[in-house]
């Protein structure tokens, strides 16, 4: 019977599922190095967006003649080289350009270049630095407040919204801002710009008074987000693989198991052991197949009970046609004294006396397959087996008055069996082999640490290797040595398979060492003794 799924089945599974793992975690490491790159650029977006949207929308409001001025005071303010070009001359992708179209911030390091399109203009800023630095939070603070002290306060609130979205949060306040050192309130006090660090957000807050003014700009917080460093991504990823191999295993582990109750089951079916059905616990595709598997069992017994049953019916109903035709063949023959006739007579009786012992083979095979359907248990004594192969001898030594039957010497063995089967099982072996031993046949019995073996051999011409699979089947028959004239119904060998299982044993055969024909081996488990 093969495995339903076998060791190498899974081995291969699991192998499967690791490589699966493996291609999840290169994926999920792959999804959080995009992502990082996504905030990367995101952050340097927002760090330009002040002063790039700040730029680009006085150079807007500003008159043509006047913008370059306005170039040289944000470059000397803002420590950047800004050029002013238009936008159909620039060098830009087809993306680049959606991106200037949609008003937003183009973004390159290493040097850094900055690039944006002016509001409602064909015009395109492009600022380069080497690296961003605090000069440059300052002076756009400071650019921005000179730009909200030249309206009046009630349009600050609309210039600041005229900004690009995304930029730095901003916020006007009427109050002194709290929380300040000394030194910072002196700072602030005199025009410049300070900065504070918010530790708790790893986040940066730019505070900066208005010219003239009774009102503060606040900038920020700003920081780079809540990313988490590599060297914690990592372990995270790792814990989340190591958690849902362990989800896979479990429920592969309740799966295999489930299997190996399956492949119980059917390896007890295909031991005869019919009745064996498989617990159904839920209605998923296993518990779909359990119950699939389940009828088809209940099929598979009904077929062989109804095939075991009529197989019975018929032979004890062929007994009675026989025992008619038998007493009415002796009639005829007391009735007669003419030799001719009661030679013909003698033959039929003959013929009858195997068609009796022909029904008495089928009843035999049809009661062990019964018995091994039902899965009943077989009804054990302590068996002799010496003294039950010498009645064996016994019974057969003066039918094939010809040959020479004996047993080996060997030890006294004792067996839990079942009596009557058993020297069945031996007495169709040893008369199977009398059909076709040219001079003798030999019984040898071993006595082995966990069974008893018992050997039947012959000097007849033996079995072909090829033929030897087919010999047990029921009726079978060899088309060489062992033929119809050799005598047997083809049951015999078949009865003597079927005792075996229902013992737990075996049956085989191969070529004996000593006499050269054919033989048969029977190797029957010891049991413990029932209490």
């Amino acid at each position: 019977m093969r495995r339903v799924l076998s060791n190498g089945s899974f081995l291969r599974f699991y192998l499967l599922l690791g490589i699966a793992l493996l291609v999840v975690f290169v994926i999920a490491l792959a999804g959080r190095s995009f992502i990082e790159q996504v905030r990367r650029e995101d952050y340097r977006e927002q760090l330009a967006a002040l002063p790039m949207s700040l730029m680009t929308q006085q150079l807007a409001d500003a008159p043509a003649e006047q913008r370059n001025a306005l170039l040289e005071r944000f470059s000397e303010q803002l420590d950047l080289q800004l050029t002013l070009q238009p936008i159909s001359d620039a060098d830009l992708g087809f993306f680049e350009r959606s991106r200037l179209e949609q008003g937003k911030i183009l973004v390159a390091e290493s040097p850094w270049l900055l690039q944006q399109r002016l509001p409602g203009d064909a015009w395109l800023l492009q600022a380069r630095l080497d690296d961003w630095s605090e000069h440059q939070w300052h002076g756009s603070i400071e650019l921005l407040g000179d730009w909200l002290a030249a309206v009046p306060e009630n349009e600050r609130d609309v210039r600041i919204a005229q900004l690009r979205h995304g930029s730095w949060p901003l916020q006007l306040l009427a109050a002194f801002p709290g929380g300040l050192t000394a030194q910072q309130q002196a700072q602030l006090a005199s025009g410049n710009v300070i900065t504070r660090l918010v530790s708790d957000k790893l986040s940066i807050t730019l505070l900066y008074q208005l010219p003239g003014q009774s009102q503060w700009l606040q900038a920020g917080p700003i920081s780079r987000g809540d990313t988490l460093p590599l060297n914690l991504h990592l372990p995270l990823l790792v814990g989340l693989m190591i958690v849902l191999s362990l989800i896979i295993y479990l429920i592969m582990r309740s799966i295999e198991a489930r299997m190996a109750r399956l492949e119980l089951a059917a390896t007890r079916i295909a031991s005869g052991r019919l009745e064996t059905r498989v617990k159904v616990e839920s209605g998923d595709f296993l518990g779909r197949l359990g119950m699939a598997f389940n009828g088809m069992a209940n099929q598979v017994q009904s077929l062989l009970r109804g095939q075991q049953e009529m197989i019975r019916a018929v032979s004890h109903e062929l007994r009675t046609p026989v025992a008619r035709i038998r007493f009415a063949v002796q009639m005829v023959e007391d009735m007669t004294d003419q030799p001719a006739i009661r030679r013909q007579l003698q033959g039929i009786d003959a013929d009858i006396a195997e068609l009796d012992e022909l029904v008495d083979e089928i009843l035999t095979y049809a009661r062990l397959g019964g018995e091994t359907v039902n899965g009943a248990e077989l009804e054990t004594a302590l068996v002799e087996c010496r003294a039950m192969a010498e009645r064996v001898i016994d019974t057969l030594s003066p039918l094939h008055k010809g040959l020479a039957l004996a047993l080996a010497p060997g030890p006294e063995i004792e067996l839990l069996a079942e009596p009557r089967y058993l020297q069945r099982a031996v007495q169709n072996l040893v008369g199977n082999a009398c059909r076709h031993a040219k001079s003798q046949v030999v019984i040898h019995l071993w006595d082995e640490p966990n069974l008893v073996r018992i050997d039947v051999e012959d000097d007849g011409p033996g079995i072909p290797p090829e033929a030897r699979a087919d010999i047990f089947k029921p009726f079978a028959r060899l088309d060489d040595s062992r033929a119809r004239s050799s005598g047997g119904y083809g049951l015999g060998l078949s009865i003597v398979q079927k005792i075996m299982a229902g013992h737990g044993g075996s049956v085989t055969i191969d070529t004996s060492p000593s006499l050269g024909g054919a033989r048969f081996t029977l190797l029957i488990p010891r049991r413990d003794p029932q209490a």
